[in-house]
């Protein structure tokens, strides 16, 4: 991670680590805000949670997957957009044309080039990946937050907040982590002339393949860096959320 952090600097320069923030923060404005929505509306709505309620870890397990891969498929297009642009620098280190220039340009040739469907190209994987993220992340930061209300005698605060937070980062990325793994090698695997992968044939079968040549632990590779990520990405958005929430007069998580 640190290395490839690097290369990108003496490549392309420290502004390059940006490429595609346009774009990121659409996505994410997109997809956090659907799979919190979605899933505070499952639990209060469908199975008619009341704050201070013990909540099963099952049904908190149904709202997150549901929340996450909801979240991902609407906020896909804008995923693949962000991915096209991130990649613009190293097509110019290479000596190729650009390919797109900018937001708009990459989102109005994607749909020239394969209709809007083609918004949604890779969507499954990540799909799958969101699905077992939010199940960690959601599920976890719910549950331990009311285990901690219910069981010690802190309150509703920015401690108990940390405290969740970070529970909810470290088992999100242990979920997390073989989707990673599964939809990467999918999607740089080479194609036939027909489009069809030529090491595996869909999520399924790189799972199995991986765990029968290189043992269940191949599954968890690059776990530091998705970690790394991912906990200081919970903790921000978590303290974040919880204090817009309070300073709104809404109900907090």
């Amino acid at each position: 991670m640190f290395g490839t952090a690097i290369g990108i600097i003496k490549e392309e320069g420290l502004i390059k680590l940006w490429q595609g923030i346009s774009a990121g923060m659409l996505r994410h404005m997109v997809y956090s805000g659907t799979r919190i929505v979605t899933y505070k509306t499952l639990r209060d709505e469908l199975f008619v949670n009341r704050p201070g309620e013990y909540f099963s870890i099952w049904k908190s397990a149904l709202c997150g997957t549901t929340a996450g891969a909801f979240a991902q498929f609407i906020a896909s297009p804008t995923d693949l957009i962000k991915v096209q642009l991130q990649m613009e620098g190293k097509r110019r280190l290479l000596g190729l044309p650009p390919r797109v220039h900018g937001f708009f340009d990459a989102f109005t040739k994607v749909v020239k080039a394969s209709g809007y469907r083609g918004l949604w190209k890779g969507s499954i994987p990540n799909v799958q990946r969101a699905a077992l993220v939010n199940l960690g992340d959601l599920t976890t930061y719910d549950s331990a937050k009311r285990f901690i209300l219910r069981n010690t005698s802190l309150e509703d605060n920015h401690l108990t907040h940390v405290m969740s937070s970070i529970c909810a980062g470290f088992v999100g990325a242990c979920m997390g982590t073989p989707a990673d793994v599964v939809k990467t090698r999918v999607m740089n695997q080479q194609l036939d002339k027909e489009g069809r992968g030529l090491l595996y044939k869909s999520s399924f079968d790189c799972l199995q393949k991986t765990i029968r040549n290189e043992g269940f632990f191949a599954l968890y590779k690059g776990f530091f860096p998705i970690w790394i990520r991912m906990a200081p990405w919970s903790l921000t958005f978590w303290l974040s959320y919880e204090e817009v929430m309070n300073l709104i007069g809404a109900h907090q998580f």
